[in-house]
């Protein structure tokens, strides 16, 4: 084994150890490491890197861009311990495609998604996905995070869901309102007389096993479509990671309308959402209408202050 292969193995298992879940950066660090093998080159360049990212050359540039930021991770480490290595800069490579922009979901947008998934068949797909997609929306769960649950996890006598080996490796609890424990339960009770005996899973399939995240999102896109629901740009679609992003806009929402600091609560909000950085929560609150209005009128209320 090189240095270089086995200085990568210590940088994985760092950063798996602090929660990290680097399957793909893994798999191409690997790759990375073998170019720089066959080239015998000992330490990491910017001109090494950039080669390597750009292979093969009939990809994208999103594609160059995510392998330049796994080398540039990986460098990061090296430079510590060689000072020789070069780090890439960040902007080298840059997506020809910017981030997917949130689709603005309304509370009767979401509404009427869950009744169309109420009528998806069989009837247990139909009530797990008019189940899970209000559930995303009102607690503001990762879609992953919510297919993992079992049935321990969802303790309702206590109002509570345990989510856990969440991204991060952070779990937390989340509290929930006595309307959605009272949906739960009625998921559950409906659930045990359709469903075959499942794994201990909370959300389970006609045949009996934990729903997957592609099942959930075929679900959501023949529900949004089954409510007329269409994309406003390529970039700007209902997607499922929206129920996630709208909580966070409304939860920001609520702060500026019972007249409360959302700078200062963010870090909350930020643990609730299973965030490691309230950075990560920033990103998640777009510039919905509502929003919008809530911070203008607090910024008028503080100039109408000022002599």
């Amino acid at each position: 084994m090189s240095a270089l292969r086995a200085e990568l193995e210590r940088y994985l298992a760092l950063r798996n150890s602090l929660g990290h879940k680097l399957k793909l950066a893994s798999w191409m660090l690997g790759s990375f490491v073998s170019f720089m093998e066959e080239r015998g080159a000992e330490t990491i360049t910017t001109e090494l890197a950039l080669t390597w990212a750009t292979l093969p050359a009939n990809t994208s540039t999103a594609w160059w861009s995510q392998r330049l930021s796994a080398a540039r991770g990986f460098a990061r480490h090296l430079s510590a311990i060689d000072p020789a290595t070069e780090v890439p800069p960040g902007r080298l490579i840059v997506a020809a495609h910017p981030r997917a922009t949130p689709f603005p979901l309304s509370e009767d947008d979401i509404v009427r998604i869950a009744e169309a998934a109420s009528r998806l068949s069989p009837a247990l797909r139909g009530l797990n996905y008019s189940t899970l997609f209000p559930l995303l929306a009102v607690t503001g769960m990762r879609v992953g995070e919510a297919l993992a649950l079992d049935e321990d996890d969802v303790v309702l006598s206590e109002g509570l869901i345990h989510v856990r080996d969440a991204k991060f490796g952070k779990a937390r609890d989340i509290p929930v309102h006595s309307s959605t424990v009272a949906a739960l339960a009625d998921y559950r009770a409906r659930r045990d007389e359709l469903a075959p005996a499942a794994p201990g899973s909370f959300f389970v399939s006609h045949e009996g096993h934990r729903l997957s995240y592609a099942s959930a999102q075929m679900a959501f896109a023949e529900s949004v479509r089954a409510v007329g629901l269409r994309p406003i740009s390529p970039r700007c679609r209902p997607r499922l990671h929206d129920l996630r992003r709208r909580f966070a806009t409304e939860a920001v929402a609520s702060l500026y309308r019972e007249g409360l600091d959302p700078v200062r609560l963010l870090p909350s909000l930020s643990t609730y959402l299973g965030h490691v950085d309230p950075a990560a929560t920033y990103c998640y609150i777009a510039a919905s209408p509502g929003l919008m209005t809530e911070a203008s009128d607090r910024l008028s209320a503080f100039l109408g202050d000022l002599p």
